[in-house]
């Protein structure tokens, strides 16, 4: 199994003088989740090297088992430092592909072309593509083989109008994403804020939150080994 795990570039949260990027118990649970099953993980992000932190994400009240081995694994860290340039990764060595969220993706990945086009050519591929909280973000401009949304008709989720209102970002972030996958067709659904919550579309996985992460990733190896 060799999976290609995308981290966000971007680290301004908006106008504000905060710092945003990717969740690290948004990308650390999965990682583990599919490392321990023996996946080979690649890591990539639009501009390469060190993709940013999310700030919030390393705050006490955020850290899980994951986390804390994430801090330990001098090895994984170095790995992340040295994520590839989207341009220079192609879909054809890869048998899927994985999201972490964070709000950084809501800037960088929803518009990215090198995202959009890897996105349409693994699922064209017929294998499997996950995303967790804001990377759906990064769903909202591919398009299927007829032109259309790629999520038009599918079943989604994604963080929340209500869980971006409960940590005060309404209005700092770029779009809603949870406004944003509707507007594209998509058949949104959500469970209760901050509890994981997944959605499966064939070869579509979207989880809600960073509770979700861990699901989300058990339902790629699932797929990934052909199990029902």
């Amino acid at each position: 199994m060799k999976i290609l795990i995308v981290l966000t570039s971007h680290s301004a949260l908006g106008n504000t003088s905060e710092k945003t990027g990717f969740w690290i118990e948004e990308f650390a649970t999965p990682y583990y989740v599919l490392a321990d099953a023996g996946a080979d993980i690649t890591i990539a992000s639009p501009k390469g090297g060190q993709p940013p932190v999310d700030p919030k994400s390393e705050l006490k009240e955020a850290q899980t088992p994951s986390t804390e081995r994430f801090y330990k694994d001098n090895m994984l860290i170095d790995k992340v430092a040295y994520s590839l340039k989207l341009s220079d990764v192609k879909q054809d060595d890869y048998d899927a592909v994985f999201y972490p969220g964070g709000h950084g993706p809501l800037w960088d990945l929803a518009t990215d072309k090198y995202s959009i086009k890897l996105i349409e050519e693994f699922y064209n591929h017929q294998k499997p593509i996950a995303f967790v909280c804001h990377s759906p973000a990064a769903l909202i401009n591919t398009k299927a083989e007829n032109g259309e949304p790629l999520i038009k008709g599918k079943y989604v989720t994604s963080f929340s109008n209500t869980e971006e209102d409960a940590v005060k970002l309404t209005h700092i972030v770029p779009f809603l994403l949870e406004d944003e996958l509707k507007k594209n067709g998509a058949h949104y659904y959500k469970g209760d804020d901050w509890t994981s919550y997944v959605k499966q579309d064939g070869l579509l996985i979207t989880g809600q939150n960073p509770a979700s992460s861990g699901a989300v990733a058990k339902l790629l190896l699932k797929i990934l080994k052909g199990e029902k």
